[in-house]
């Protein structure tokens, strides 16, 4: 065997190893998604998010880091909780003390005395740089949020939902078109909205504002709903398998759909992934050599259409959602919850 052919074969099986390890990494983080749908008690949602991205990132997420900062966020939460007082008086105000604090954290200033030195903590902000991760997926990790302190409608809430996990407390995720904010229930309140992307408790007219929101996504749970655990979890199949397609743009589809059939099983009305699925049989159409099977997965897939249609689900163009996101600020007066006084400190 010729150097030249030696090195060549060398490198081919380097790549091929890689490869396979990589895609161990996705599966072994779908298995443990899996696990958590199929045994509540197995849930952590630090843990989901995590693998998801480590999977992406070849296993060398910082774990030791990233452990360490939310440590660190969670101590100032309950500092914040045993520290100030908070204007709530009825007998659910332990759990909604625990959702004051972090919210304090992502999104307010905090004035810090250590050891007679005073600091100012800076809370998190939003990163209008590549939004959708069209150009790097770590943009929406919560790894990269966690290390800069800007994030978007993706990992701001996500955080969110872990540091109340971590106080021992639950936190709600819902949708709105191509958004993800923060939905809570409390005595005094009821259902109200919390927005990280600009600190702000929105009531539900500025999503339905937006203009892409039919009543029959509201009916059917595609948007605004509170998305129990499982649903979350959906999401995170769906995050798995962008990435997946990010990482191995000519993959046979097997895997995401894979994924895509899971998140739908347990959020029957998730547009996202059923899109996903729609779109990676789309492509498997394409390369179909028999045209009778061509002609068979093309109708389903003319019915999936519909069904999403069906539901409500309505495109929102990108542009657009920046503009609609920038007007819960310049339009704060017309969207915020004026009666919410659950955070107001004396």
């Amino acid at each position: 065997m010729s150097k030249p052919f030696l090195y060549l074969f060398l490198f081919f099986n380097i790549f091929c190893a890689t490869a396979q390890k990589q895609e161990k990494l996705f599966e072994q983080s779908f298995a443990l998604l899996h696990s958590m749908i199929d045994n509540d008690n197995n849930f952590s949602f630090k843990k989901a998010v995590f693998s998801v991205e480590n999977a992406y990132l070849d296993d060398k997420l910082d774990t030791l880091y990233i452990n360490n900062q939310i440590r660190l966020l969670s101590t100032l939460c309950n500092s914040l909780i045993e520290n100030r007082f908070l204007a709530y008086v009825e007998n659910d105000k332990e759990k909604v003390n625990k959702w004051a604090s972090v919210y304090q954290v992502m999104c307010d200033t905090i004035p810090l005395n250590i050891n007679g030195k005073l600091y100012k903590y800076e809370p998190f902000g939003y990163d209008f740089n590549d939004v959708f991760g069209h150009q790097n997926r770590e943009n929406l990790f919560v790894s990269k949020l966690l290390e800069t302190h800007k994030g978007n409608c993706r990992s701001l809430p996500y955080l969110y939902k872990i540091l109340c996990e971590e106080l021992g407390t639950s936190a709600h995720l819902a949708l709105a078109p191509n958004h993800i904010y923060i939905k809570h229930q409390n005595k005094k309140n009821g259902w109200y909205n919390t927005e990280l992307t600009s600190g702000i408790f929105p009531i539900d007219a500025w999503i339905m504002a937006s203009g892409f929101v039919h009543l029959d996504a509201i009916t059917n749970g595609v948007y605004m709903k509170a998305l129990n655990n499982k649903e979350s979890i959906a999401l995170l199949l769906i995050d798995l398998a962008d990435n997946y397609n990010a990482k191995f743009p000519n993959n046979d589809g097997v895997f995401v759909l894979q994924c895509c059939e899971l998140a739908i099983q347990n959020y029957p009305h998730f547009a996202n992934a059923l899109i996903l699925k729609a779109e990676t049989i789309k492509k498997q159409i394409k390369a179909e050599t028999d045209n009778e099977k061509a002609n068979k997965m093309f109708a389903d897939l003319e019915n999936q259409y519909k069904f999403i249609h069906k539901i409500g689900y309505r495109n929102m163009p990108e542009e657009m959602y920046l503009n609609w996101l920038v007007s819960l600020k310049t339009e704060r007066n017309k969207f915020e919850n004026k009666k919410l006084n659950t955070f107001n400190k004396n």
